[in-house]
């Protein structure tokens, strides 16, 4: 069985940057790994690019490959490291190259 489970998430989702949304899709897609709580993609075009700032920190993930992080900019300042994207997924998770997932700990994501 794979470790990596996606799925399109139903619904409207957006983020939130100390308040200010920075994003809203309705194609937004759900990450299933292993026992790990559930993680929303977005498409990179329903995020306001303005707002990041490539990190160089990298990501890395057995399961999903590697990438790079962003930080945000947000009205109270600079988010650090609160955003990721896969520039070299694995097989598995090939269909989230053009997405960015968000640090639930640093910012809002919700369905609305």
């Amino acid at each position: 069985m794979s470790n990596v489970r996606i799925y399109p998430a139903a619904g409207t989702w957006v983020v939130r940057a100390n308040g200010a949304v920075i994003g809203e899709s309705t194609r937004a897609l759900e990450l299933l790994q292993r026992d790990f709580p559930f993680v929303i993609y977005f498409p990179r075009d329903d995020i306001a690019a303005a707002v990041l700032d490539a990190s160089d920190r990298p990501f890395i993930c057995d399961d999903r490959g590697a990438g790079v992080h962003f930080h945000i900019s947000s009205p109270e300042g600079v988010i650090q490291n609160a955003a990721y994207s896969l520039t070299e997924p694995t097989a598995e998770a090939a269909q989230l190259r053009e997405y960015l997932a968000f640090d639930a700990g640093k910012v809002t994501v919700e369905r609305v």
